[in-house]
């Protein structure tokens, strides 16, 4: 797979959708956020992945007007929050997010989580901000194939995409190919699992074949499986060594010993219980 810092994924809408870009959950603290997102805007990343509930839209959209890039050559994704869902919440939600990014647009705008009782109505809201083209293209977060069939069931636009917690321990094999066979690309989050494989020895062995690091390693796992990646970090330098995962590829073979680490284990919270939180 040829890929470079500014591949793209068509989405079944036509819209093109960076393949790798920052993820900002918990940057917290506005000034370090905002140093964060400048210095991946200069490293190349074409893509920031915020939502409301990070509490840094507003960084976003700072960091992209201080950058001097043109704002339609960066892709911004953010998402409503479970205590915003349901028709018309949603819609003064992302009226309030587009007000804190400074932005007149979105590239993508998700359903952050699929609370039982408003996940369905949430999306429908979603689907109209697309049919008003105050966004480029539409999705989800966080849900499992159920909640797909649900939406499906009943959208006229279906999710162009779905974010969910994916890495080597939690491969989620089922859900990527009910996604891929109705046309939903998936992103990654938590990509990395948090840092809990960043000492595994068969990763590291295989970082060992091309000089690379655990993490460009699992990066470029997740690009050759056809993900779109959001790896998050806070500091120059590993925005940047996240970046350097373009001048080499995992064999066929490694990318199976990746796959075997799977163990079903997640990070966060399990979609099926958010409504337990």
């Amino acid at each position: 797979m040829d890929l470079t810092i500014k591949s793209t994924k068509t989405l079944h809408n036509g819209v093109e959708m960076p393949r790798f870009g920052l993820g900002v959950f918990k940057m917290t603290d506005k000034e370090a956020a905002v140093e964060a997102m400048l210095a991946a805007i200069k490293a190349g990343y074409p893509a920031i992945d915020t939502a409301a509930i990070y509490d840094n839209e507003r960084e976003v959209g700072e960091a992209v007007r201080a950058s001097g890039a043109k704002r339609e050559d960066l892709f911004i994704t953010s998402k409503v929050w479970n205590t915003d869902q349901g028709y018309d919440n949603t819609l003064r939600a992302f009226e309030a997010s587009l007000e804190r990014l400074g932005f007149d647009y979105l590239d993508l705008y998700l359903t952050h989580w699929a609370m039982p009782d408003t996940y369905e109505e949430t999306y429908r809201a979603i689907q109209r901000l697309y049919d008003e083209k105050l966004v480029r293209s539409i999705g989800v977060s966080n849900h499992q194939q159920h909640h797909l069939e649900k939406i499906l069931a009943t959208a006229h636009t279906k999710p162009m995409v779905n974010q969910i917690e994916l890495h080597p321990q939690l491969t989620q094999e089922p859900l990527r190919q009910f996604c891929a066979d109705n046309e939903i690309a998936v992103t990654s989050w938590s990509p990395l699992a948090r840092g809990r494989l960043l000492d595994n020895p068969v990763l590291g062995k295989i970082g060992e074949n091309y000089g690379k690091s655990i993490a460009q390693v699992i990066i470029r796992w997740h690009l050759q499986h056809d993900l779109i990646v959001i790896p998050k970090s806070i500091q120059p330098e590993r925005i940047l060594e996240n970046a350097d995962v373009f001048n080499f590829a995992l064999t066929a073979e490694e990318m199976a010993m990746i796959d075997g680490l799977n163990q079903d284990w997640r990070t966060g919270t399990h979609p099926d219980e958010i409504h337990l939180k």
